[in-house]
């Protein structure tokens, strides 16, 4: 492997220490955005998983014609 340059190792410490700061604040993000889906996916799962699904929009086929 090469040896980096001077300015690759500056680059790599400047992103490595913006990196140790903002992973804090990326766990606050995950961890507010795990609470926030378990709470909406509580809320009625079948009228989410029926309008996804096309249960009700769709009319049925009888023996496989329109």
């Amino acid at each position: 492997m090469a040896q980096l340059s001077p300015s690759q190792l500056a680059w790599r410490g400047r992103i490595e220490t913006g990196l140790r700061f903002a992973a804090p604040v990326l766990d606050v993000v995950l961890a507010a955005g795990d609470r926030l889906s378990r709470v909406v996916d509580r809320e009625e799962p079948e009228l989410l998983l029926s309008g996804r699904l096309g249960h009700d929009d769709q009319p049925a086929l009888a023996h496989g014609r329109d």
